[in-house]
């Protein structure tokens, strides 16, 4: 898949930055995101692969980021473009 189709389907490929705006309102800013690695979230992903949740990640390290993310709670920076 060419890279300005990844990015025209509004796709999130690990390690994209993106801002976090779910329900945790005391989390909410810019992370680092990634697949989470729990066993949950693994068999969410093998029931429904359209049920990926993410693992976001500080970039400066500063604090721990939410788990197992749902695709709605974040969006992708548009530094990423």
């Amino acid at each position: 898949m060419s890279d300005t189709l990844f990015r025209s389907l509004d796709l999130i490929e690990p390690g994209d930055l993106v801002r976090y705006h779910g329900s945790i309102t005391t989390a909410h800013g810019l992370y680092l995101a990634h697949p989470c690695p729990c066993e949950l979230c693994r068999v969410r992903f093998r029931l429904s692969p359209r049920d990926t949740r993410y693992l976001l990640i500080d970039p400066w390290d500063e604090r721990p980021g939410p788990h197992c993310v749902r695709r709605q709670s974040i969006t992708r920076s548009t530094a990423c473009n």
